[in-house]
């Protein structure tokens, strides 16, 4: 789906191909399409914050103050791959992987 294999080169972080080269679905529906994304995000980065907290205050029993920063690291540091994975569930929402068509346009492919 993405141009760039590694999310954590920022400058194409979030830049992906027109088309899914499996099955020749479009990601680029309409422009804005993905804007419906950070709606996503915010949970998947509230998801990742609360393990983080769990980690650093429960299990690791460090005070107030670091599990907070232990929580803002956590989201700087994963914060190509929650932008990814908030797309792909996304996209996922409305368009789903059909395999009988995929395997058709692989079959006229190789013709």
């Amino acid at each position: 789906m993405y141009v760039e294999k590694n999310p954590y080169k920022l400058t194409d972080v979030i830049k992906i191909h027109d088309h899914c080269s499996h099955c020749n679905t479009r990601y680029r529906m309409e422009p804005s399409f993905f804007y419906g994304s950070m709606y996503v995000s915010y949970g998947v980065g509230i998801a990742f914050a609360v393990v983080a907290f769990i980690v650093s205050f429960v299990i690791l029993e460090s005070s107030l103050m670091a599990a907070f920063v232990a929580i803002i690291v956590t989201l700087i540091a994963f914060m190509p791959i929650i932008m990814r994975l908030s797309r792909n569930i996304w996209i996922n929402l409305f368009m789903s992987y059909d395999k009988e068509l995929a395997s058709k346009i692989k079959k006229k492919e190789n013709d």
